[in-house]
């Protein structure tokens, strides 16, 4: 497609334009157009469900003083500069949770957010470094109401469309189908014939025991620690066989993935926390919340330790979410990817497809 810029002599002149034509071409536009039709559908459809549920929908601030805890979560940084001068960091945040929780601990009992979060080092067909994020809250509620929730939401993105099956990567699975539940245990020995509990003392990973058992099944590295192990298992093995045919439950991650859930009172070495899948697609992670502020401020630190060794930077404590922890009642907890949700239920091949404005400086 032609586009005409100005010669250095100040003539007009034609310059070809490399590469695919921008999002907003018209015909390309009129090509995604029916996607887009599908994601109001299902954005009202979800609105409409957690309204009958008796949620409240709320908006928290973009910018964080901390964007989250994680080791390999990655969140653009930007300056504000205040009245009196100073410049201070802040985060575009990488999900709405630390603003959420302290919501309960306020006082909300049922809530939900359709959030624009943000991550660095993201971009592929089902990531993109902004995206929504459908994240939602139940105070006093037990860990399986959100499991339950997740799949309702699922079908009600599905009915919204009216689709039969998802179909992804030559993948199908029906939404409306029971769903197949698994612990992650379970998935790890019947996918790579792995004992994952035995390598488990005292709730931390013992990393010569998963590089043993694991040695048959992934590279290994020397640098490797028990999480880098134990993800290769899970995205080269376990993932792509979850969701097919049906959507997949993957509950109980072992303790030293617990990240912001609590541990299973009955068995320390699994955590109450589940991912939902469906065509090998990651939809949902949730939480049966953990309220323990000790515990919280713990797990970041030694998270943030991991990342300045691997990454050479940390992200700050946001100690006014840590005290809203000590304050929340019992909760659980769930982020979902409305995109990916979407992109599914819309029949869709890439997450581009489904959003409004796809990423800038790539083909914009």
């Amino acid at each position: 497609m032609p586009v005409f810029c100005a010669a250095a002599r100040g003539r007009l002149e034609v310059k070809e334009q490399s590469g695919p034509s921008p999002w907003w071409n018209r015909d390309r536009y009129l090509d995604r157009q029916p996607f887009l039709r599908a994601r109001g559908a299902v954005t009202r459809s979800v609105r409409a469900w957690f309204e009958t549920a008796g949620f409240t929908e709320v908006e928290t601030a973009i910018l964080q003083i901390s964007p989250g805890n994680e080791t390999h979560l990655h969140a653009p940084r930007t300056e504000l500069l205040g009245p009196d001068g100073e410049r201070r960091s802040r985060y575009l945040r990488t999900s709405p949770e630390f603003a959420c929780k302290k919501l309960l601990a306020a006082g909300e009992t049922r809530i939900f957010e359709l959030a624009r979060v943000f991550r660095d080092r993201e971009r592929g067909r089902v990531h993109l470094p902004e995206f929504t994020m459908l994240e939602w809250y139940r105070a006093e509620a037990p860990y399986q109401q959100v499991i339950d929730d997740c799949v309702a939401l699922v079908r009600v993105a599905a009915g919204a469309t009216g689709i039969d099956r998802f179909s992804f990567r030559g993948r199908r699975a029906d939404p409306q189908a029971e769903p197949e539940c698994l612990t992650v245990a379970g998935a790890f020995a019947r996918f790579a014939g792995i004992d994952l509990l035995a390598t488990i003392i005292d709730g931390e990973g013992d990393r010569a025991a998963l590089a043993n058992a694991a040695a048959a099944r992934v590279r290994i590295v020397d640098d490797d620690t028990w999480s880098d192990i134990f993800s290769k298992v899970l995205v080269e093995h376990v993932e792509p066989r979850l969701g097919d045919g049906r959507l997949t439950v993957l509950s109980e991650y072992p303790a030293p993935e617990a990240a912001l859930a609590r541990t299973k009172p009955d068995d320390p070495r699994v955590a109450e926390r589940f991912e939902l899948y469906a065509c090998g697609v990651e939809l949902a992670n949730g939480f049966g919340e953990l309220t323990d502020a000790g515990e919280q401020r713990a797990r970041f630190v030694v998270a943030m330790d991991e990342k300045e060794r691997r990454y050479g930077e940390r992200y700050p404590l946001d100690e006014a979410f840590l005290a809203a922890v000590a304050e929340m009642p019992e909760a659980s907890g769930v982020a979902l990817g409305f995109d990916r949700l979407v992109m599914l239920a819309a029949g869709a091949t890439t997450i581009d497809q489904v959003v409004w404005t796809p990423p800038a400086g790539e083909g914009a």
